[in-house]
């Protein structure tokens, strides 16, 4: 299996399937994390390193990648990366990329035209990207016949953001590129508090790090996903949890949502799915007095837990 699908399995009856578009070393922690401490973090580099930090660099590695859900019914993308030709100033990361994350998709047997639903966690730049595709000069919806669902709560934020003439460009051409047109287009569903998106898939708020984020818990066969969005960035945000970020709108929010995630996770038996962790993109979690410890799958497809009652 290549890189860019390297998480295919089967969790009950739903195939997850996750579709790369970038993994690199990204930012320093402490450029990161407003409560950074080096001692704090110095326990854990064995660990992390070199898989999900880079010593030479100082850097934690991270994953910009999509998961594709499919039911027996139908084809349900979650978060869609950067996306391709987006004018991001102040970005480089993000600035004018060009991969093939589309022909990725199709690797994994997606075509365009069969998403039947795309879900927006919630609305930053590294994930709503290919929500729009570039056609003619202008900015399209990339899956035609999709419903994309986000929240009201995120949508009211960043349109009133993108309105203000002193909002950064990086965040009023996210807005205007890669989710105005979806909106115009009549696709875009907004949604509410918790909501069933279909059998054994419930959408359930996840606010902090954008006012409106979700996250969506899959149940299904006796097993249990939780797909977190931006709760967590990094593997390191298990064991300090506690750790602030300086891109969150409401960083104590975030963190408490961050701790609430993963004890649900805890407690529930559920593989924990963000958006950003390097191979192998998926954890278990165990509640180690007010901290929380990573379990890494042999296997995926078999997770070894299943207390969903």
């Amino acid at each position: 299996m290549n890189a860019s699908t390297n998480f295919d399995c089967l969790i009950g009856d739903i195939r997850v399937t996750r579709v790369e578009e970038v993994v690199r070393p990204v930012v320093r922690p402490q450029d990161w994390y407003a409560d950074y401490q080096a001692e704090e973090l110095a326990p854990h580099l064995a660990w992390l390193a070199p898989q999900y930090f880079s010593l030479e660099q100082g850097r934690m590695i991270s994953s910009i990648h999509s998961w594709v859900l499919r039911t027996a019914t139908q084809t349900i993308l979650v978060d869609t990366c950067t996306g391709n030709h987006k004018d991001r100033p102040g970005w480089p990361a993000f600035h004018m990329l060009d991969t093939p994350y589309l022909e990725r998709l199709r690797a994994a047997g997606v075509a365009p035209e069969t998403v039947g639903l795309v879900l927006c966690t919630h609305l930053h730049v590294d994930h709503v990207g290919w929500n729009t595709r570039l056609a003619d000069g202008r900015w399209v919806p990339t899956f035609a016949n999709a419903k994309y669902l986000m929240a009201r709560r995120d949508h009211e934020y960043y349109a009133a953001l993108a309105a203000r003439p002193d909002t950064k460009a990086l965040t009023r051409n996210t807005y205007v590129d890669s989710v105005l047109p979806v909106v115009e287009a009549g696709q875009a569903v907004f949604v509410e508090g918790q909501e069933e998106l279909a059998a054994g898939l419930t959408l359930q708020p996840a606010p902090g790090h954008t006012p409106g984020q979700v996250r969506l818990d899959l149940r299904s066969g006796g097993r249990m996903a939780c797909f977190c969005g931006d709760a967590l960035h990094h593997p390191l945000q298990v064991p300090l949890w506690h750790w602030r970020t300086t891109v969150c709108t409401d960083p104590d929010q975030a963190r408490d949502t961050r701790r609430e995630v993963l004890q649900h996770c805890a407690d529930s038996g559920a593989l924990l799915l963000p958006a950003h962790f390097p191979a192998p993109h998926g954890a278990y979690i165990d509640a180690v007095g007010e901290s929380f410890r990573l379990e890494w799958p042999e296997s995926p497809g078999a997770p070894r837990r299943a207390r969903v009652g």
